[in-house]
This record gives structure tokens, sequence and C-alpha cells, in this order.
């Protein structure tokens, strides 16, 4: 990792077309302004962790959800011992 200081105004660059200039500094952070080509996606670190987090939890189905999904749709599961009868 390369760690810099930089002052308002002062810009970074990484490679031919990606400037980062320090716009202002505000207490205990600092805003930043990023001149990119299109092409290149920049997003906050903490927002993708989030988002990938909760595809993860949305795909977990509840321990009920079968008979939930059963009950909505009137599906009675067939008496203990019985052949179950096909649906129409």
């Amino acid at each position: 990792m390369l760690v810099l200081t930089r002052k308002p105004g002062e810009r970074v660059l990484i490679g031919d077309d990606i400037v980062i200039t320090i716009l202002e500094s505000r207490g205990d952070g600092i805003r930043i302004g990023i001149d990119a080509p299109r092409g290149v996606s920049i997003q906050r670190a903490e927002i993708v962790q989030a988002v990938s987090e909760a595809n993860v939890a949305a795909t977990q189905a509840a321990p009920d959800a079968e008979e939930r999904l059963k009950a909505a749709l009137g599906i009675v599961p067939p008496a203990e011992g019985a052949a179950p009868t096909p649906q129409e």
C-alpha cells in the first residue's frame, strides 16, 4: 500500500487516465474527486460489502419456507402413511 500526504488542491495520478484530487479536509475526513474513464467502476468498499451480504442473506430460505409456500398455494400435505395423490 502506498501512503501519501496531500493538501487540498493536490492530485494523485493513477496510470494515464485516472486523477484523484484532494478537494478539502473536514475534521476527521477528507473530500476527494475522482476523474476516470466511464468504463472504470468506482465504488465505496463498504457499500459493495453490504450489497454482497444482503444478496447472500436473500438466498437463504427460512426453515419453514416450504410449509408457508404450500399453505399460501393451498396445498395440503397427505395424511401420514397415505400415498400422495396427484394434484390437478
